[in-house]
């Protein structure tokens, strides 16, 4: 059964498709704040996707820009309606930074994820034992298990079999498969797990060998987010920042990205330096 939508998706949808028909007329931000006797800063909180947005309001902007057809303006009113309300990662708000705030709602609308991690295992792909080993030196122990909580819960949203999942492809530093991150036990039964999911049907994943070169991102891991109906966005963690406005930026990763695919080992190779790795470490 389809998961009911989050009103973060259809916060959205409206950004989109007010931003598409403002621009469509020609009208700034400014202009259309102006005609209606608005904030300007309303305009611009309805277009990042950070508010909820009333029916009357989505019908007023609609008016001004002209949209007649029918069938969108029932969507739009219908995304208005289920804009309000929390979203599934409410709960954890917490120990949710504003930048990553931001991300998990993108992430929850996206189509694919292109991720790369220079050091660990990247956090969807993180057993319960290995990310609270990651955390455990600088996050203290009531936060740590707030966090994996969240992270278990991104996990199961991302990896369901349901077909608005995205796609995902992984690409490991082969560094992350040595660093014993909580011990060889911990460490094993994490490339275990590495070596189940590379057989889910939604993921890729490739390790880029100690053989190649540095690159682009050689210190930086990244997230490129891609969607069906929008631009790509970037997000960086280590800046805590999600971008889709630096195109020079977001294209640099994408060629970088491009370039990792294709110089790490096939997914059968990865699968089998992880298992080969896996088997060398020594749990006596």
């Amino acid at each position: 059964m389809p998961r009911e939508v989050d009103p973060s998706l259809n916060r959205r949808r409206l950004r989109i498709e007010l931003r598409k028909a403002r621009e469509a007329t020609g009208r700034t931000q400014t202009d259309a704040a102006k005609a209606l006797e608005w904030s300007l800063s309303k305009i611009m909180r309805i277009e990042a996707g950070t508010v909820s947005v009333s029916v009357t309001d989505v019908r007023a902007l609609i008016q001004h820009y002209g949209v007649t057809d029918p069938k969108l303006v029932a969507e739009l009113e219908d995304a208005a309606r289920g804009s309000k309300g929390q979203s599934w990662w409410t709960p954890w708000n917490e120990v949710i930074t504003p930048g990553f705030r931001s991300y998990i709602g993108y992430e929850s609308a996206a189509a694919s994820l292109r991720t790369y991690h220079p050091i660990v295992v990247p956090g969807l792909l993180q057993t319960e034992d290995y990310a609270a080993a990651v955390l455990r030196p600088r996050v203290e122990e009531a936060r740590a298990r707030k966090i994996i909580e969240l992270r278990t819960a991104r996990q199961e949203r991302v990896l369901d079999l349901d077909a608005s999942s995205p796609q995902l492809s992984f690409i490991l530093d082969e560094a992350a498969l040595h660093r014993q991150v909580g011990g060889p036990q911990v460490q094993r039964n994490q490339l275990q797990h590495l070596v189940d999911m590379a057989a889910h049907p939604r993921v890729s994943l490739q390790v880029l060998p100690f053989t190649k070169p540095a690159h682009y991102a050689t210190q930086t891991s990244f997230i490129l987010l891609g969607f069906h109906d929008d631009e790509d966005l970037l997000h960086m963690e280590h800046r805590g920042q999600t971008t889709g406005d630096d195109f020079e930026l977001i294209v640099r990763y994408q060629e970088c990205f491009e370039w990792l695919r294709e110089s790490a080992c096939t997914t059968e190779s990865s699968i089998d330096l992880i298992a080969r790795i896996r088997e060398g470490i020594d749990t006596t």
